[in-house]
């Protein structure tokens, strides 16, 4: 039986329960799981191992790489240079990265790119890893790319290229490498432990993932003997050249170790965040309240920053999905606390998301990464929180 440590306010007990159940009947190894509700923490609970090689235990602040949980940081500090008048949603990308005009690519606005409408999800030729975390060589192969289709017509998961998109804009605005200043924006005034980035002194205190492989491997059975709602996405799994592919082989190799120093160190404002469930969930609850007098943006800005922009089949996942200006917004498949909820998922389960209507914001991050449709630690979590509100 794993030891769930933390604290739990009255009412919340439900969480406490399915956080203890993810361990006992879901398969999680280490997790963490933090919710606030107007501007507090009403749970705050942890446990199990954090490096199972060598039983390392997680502690109230080890460290998670969430991968694309990491957008709804990201997607932040884009929403505050907005704010504060210095970058222009609706103006062009090429307003502030002149390069990137080339290929078709010169009415294509900053809001596509948050919202995943952009159809710059691979590369012509993927780029040399070592040269993708140095950032610059990245971002040159992607001001120079032809879009997959015509901008703003459909929207598409940027599952790897929407960091540097989007870092990139965020660098030539601010000054500030997107990493930087989400550290010195966010990160700092909120007391958060969460990093784009990893600075090399807070290395030990990063779990080890493990990756479960799924009890079926779709692709490799016959097509006739594939449930006819995902024959679709397994047809396109086993095409290389599909969309769903490309979109993560965009460097060389295409196959990125997130548990490498050299990965963790870099930043990918897609996918390398690492923090704690307490950091995102903190962030998210001050974006839609004051967390101990800070507040990242105003209700005006965070009703623009969540509006819907993009919504229906998703040219690169091949199932529905919703969009904001770079928020994930709810769907049948991960409803969250609402239709007024919006944040990130991550490979392998991780989430982090706020309700405006609730006042809630919830993070979880784990070190199993699991995934997929049998993976339910997420959505029980959330499931035991919608009970507590009533």
């Amino acid at each position: 039986m794993t030891t769930i440590h933390g604290e739990v306010a009255a009412g919340f007990e439900p969480v406490r329960e399915a956080f203890a159940a993810n361990f006992s009947e879901h398969g999680d190894i280490g997790a963490a799981v933090c919710v606030y509700q107007y501007g507090r923490p009403v749970v705050d609970l942890w446990g199990g191992v954090a490096d199972p090689e060598t039983g390392r235990p997680w502690t109230r602040d080890t460290l998670q790489l969430v991968y694309s949980a990491t957008k709804g940081a990201t997607t932040t500090a884009a929403h505050m240079l907005a704010e504060r008048g210095a970058l222009d949603l609706d103006a062009p990308v090429a307003k502030y990265w002149p390069e990137f005009a080339a290929n078709g690519k010169a009415d294509i606005s900053v809001r596509w790119l948050l919202s995943h409408q952009a159809g710059l999800i691979t590369l012509d030729q993927p780029v040399p890893l070592n040269e993708a975390l140095a950032w610059h060589p990245m971002a040159a192969a992607l001001a120079a790319q032809r879009p997959q289709w015509t901008p703003g017509t459909a929207h598409g998961y940027h599952g790897r290229t929407w960091g540097w998109l989007v870092g990139e804009v965020i660098r030539r605005v601010s000054g500030q490498t997107p990493g930087r200043f989400f550290a010195d924006e966010i990160a700092a005034p909120l007391g958060l432990d969460f990093f784009i980035g990893l600075p090399a002194e807070q290395r030990d205190r990063v779990s080890r993932m493990v990756y479960q492989r799924p009890a079926i491997d779709l692709t490799t059975v016959p097509a006739e003997s594939v449930p006819e709602e995902l024959r679709e996405q397994v047809a396109a799994w086993r095409d290389p050249n599909s969309l769903s592919n490309k979109a993560y082989a965009v460097t060389d190799p295409a196959a990125i170790d997130f548990d490498s120093p050299d990965v963790q160190a870099a930043e990918l404002p897609a996918s390398n965040g690492i923090g704690t469930a307490r950091g995102l969930a903190r962030m998210y609850a001050a974006l839609i309240g004051e967390v101990d007098g800070v507040r990242l943006l105003t209700s005006e800005a965070l009703a623009s920053a969540t509006n819907e922009q993009a919504g229906g089949k998703d040219q690169v996942m091949l199932i529905p999905s919703r969009f904001s200006t770079g928020y994930m917004l709810p769907t049948e498949a991960n409803p969250m606390t609402g239709p007024s909820a919006f944040g990130h998922t991550g490979r392998g389960g991780s989430l982090g998301f706020a309700d405006l209507e609730h006042g809630v914001a919830f993070g979880y991050v784990m070190n199993n990464i699991m995934g997929g449709a049998d993976d339910v630690r997420a959505a029980s979590l959330v499931g035991a929180v919608r009970r507590s509100l009533g």
